[in-house]
């Protein structure tokens, strides 16, 4: 017998990365961010453009502790609409 099973799919929202945001108020480039930070370019360019799938943890102390902000101001919470 082929066994089937049941994929109950929900709307639970996302998080979104601002760094996008705060970078560009700032007047800051991937360049720039990417040396400040001793992170290769193509590692920023995916933050800055939200591709990120899994973070890593270094990655984003070492964006806080050059942008002097907190993760709460990196990454925001979206709920799903309904």
């Amino acid at each position: 017998m082929e066994e089937k099973s049941i994929l109950i799919q929900r709307k639970y929202g996302a998080v979104r990365l601002r760094l996008a945001e705060i970078m560009d108020s700032r007047g800051m480039t991937r360049n720039q961010l990417s040396r400040l930070t001793g992170t290769r370019y193509e590692v920023i360019h995916k933050w800055y453009g939200g591709k990120v799938e899994k973070l890593d943890l270094d990655v984003l102390a070492r964006i806080c502790y050059v942008l002097d902000c907190e993760v709460s101001d990196l990454l925001v919470y979206e709920e799903a609409e309904e």
